[in-house]
């Protein structure tokens, strides 16, 4: 079964009820869309459906997060390779799933990105993401302290991964981020 994007919405808010990991599974979403045609990707549908739902089992299960997803998305019919993506964002943090193609490092990259960039568009005084420039993100990057929970590491690995620069990924993240920015709460003051 392919799933569609409300199946993936509704499976999402079935096993997450907190509105923070809502946001920030529509925030990796329009990300992941926004990669796909930065990228030229074909299967714009998938890329999305991967974003929405890939911290699906982080609610309930925090403790098996990106292992108990291939239970869920398998009594659910999911195609192995969507298991297999959402799976690999936990790469050398929670499972040993790879990233191989182009979404599944695009998704592994920006996960911990969004985190950042959405904690200091709420830092800002308009609480915007809509005037945000890379620059005010590099400069909460620097503050160990500020949004301590992300790893920079990861970020920086995966922009590797994706032969491109970290300034490049922030900015298209940032992009990404803005054409969702009301339903992930971040249009602020504008």
């Amino acid at each position: 079964m392919i799933p569609t994007r409300e199946q993936a919405f509704d499976l999402l808010k079935e096993y997450n009820e907190n509105e923070s990991l809502i946001r920030h599974a529509l925030a990796v979403e329009a990300v992941m869309v926004h990669f796909a045609e930065l990228l030229n990707q074909e299967n714009k549908e998938k890329w999305r459906i991967v974003g929405l739902v890939h911290d699906l089992d982080y609610e309930q299960y925090p403790e098996q997060h990106c292992i108990k997803v291939r239970e869920i998305l398998e009594e659910n019919h999911w195609p192995e390779d969507y298991i297999h993506a959402v799976e690999s964002h936990g790469w050398g943090l929670c499972v040993d799933v790879e990233p191989v193609d182009t979404m599944e490092k695009v998704l592994y990259t920006i996960d911990e990105l969004t985190g950042l960039i959405a904690a200091t568009a709420v830092m800002r005084p308009s609480k915007s993401i809509l005037d945000m420039e890379v620059k005010s993100v590099k400069k909460k990057w620097k503050t160990k302290g500020f949004a301590a929970g992300v790893n920079r590491e990861v970020i920086e690995k995966g922009a590797e991964m994706l032969g491109m620069e970290l300034e490049m990924v922030i900015g298209e993240t940032i992009k990404g981020m803005q054409q969702a920015a009301e339903e992930i709460g971040l249009k602020g003051d504008l």
